[in-house]
């Protein structure tokens, strides 16, 4: 993720803002993601469940941290697999499958500010990435 705010400065200044910025706030979210090949873009790669295309690619780092690349076909939902990744990004397998992704996402109670259609794929998001965690920190 390029240049991505971390999730505490996100969170307040979501508070602050109406469902129609919300919404731009979770757009140019997603478009800070880094690009991710369409190569990569497959059905290893598919989060099921979701009801727009969403593609999540972990990558290892030197040290052994996970960094992944995500996309999505639908722009909210680009920028709904950003905030997710905001919780997880570039740290170690162990720490993220002891982290509390839906807890950190809490604040932004994403159920009641989206179509239950944006968000029924975030707990499928958030279970490929633990499974992927748990893949390499075993």
């Amino acid at each position: 993720m390029t240049d991505q705010p971390n999730l505490a400065d996100l969170q307040e200044e979501y508070e602050f803002l109406d469902v129609d910025d919300r919404y731009r706030l979770l757009i140019d979210l997603g478009r800070g993601l880094e690009d991710m090949p369409d190569a990569l873009k497959t059905g290893a790669t598919l989060v099921r469940g979701c009801s727009a295309a969403v593609w999540v690619y972990p990558t290892v780092l030197d040290d052994g941290r996970l960094h992944f690349l995500a996309d999505s076909n639908a722009a909210i939902t680009k920028g709904i697999i950003a905030l997710v990744l905001l919780t997880v990004q570039d740290r170690a397998p162990g720490d993220i499958s002891a982290s509390d992704i839906e807890g950190a996402l809490a604040p932004f109670d994403l159920k009641n500010q989206l179509s239950s259609n944006r968000t029924q794929g975030i707990p499928n998001m958030i279970a490929l990435i633990r499974d992927t965690a748990a893949r390499y920190a075993a």
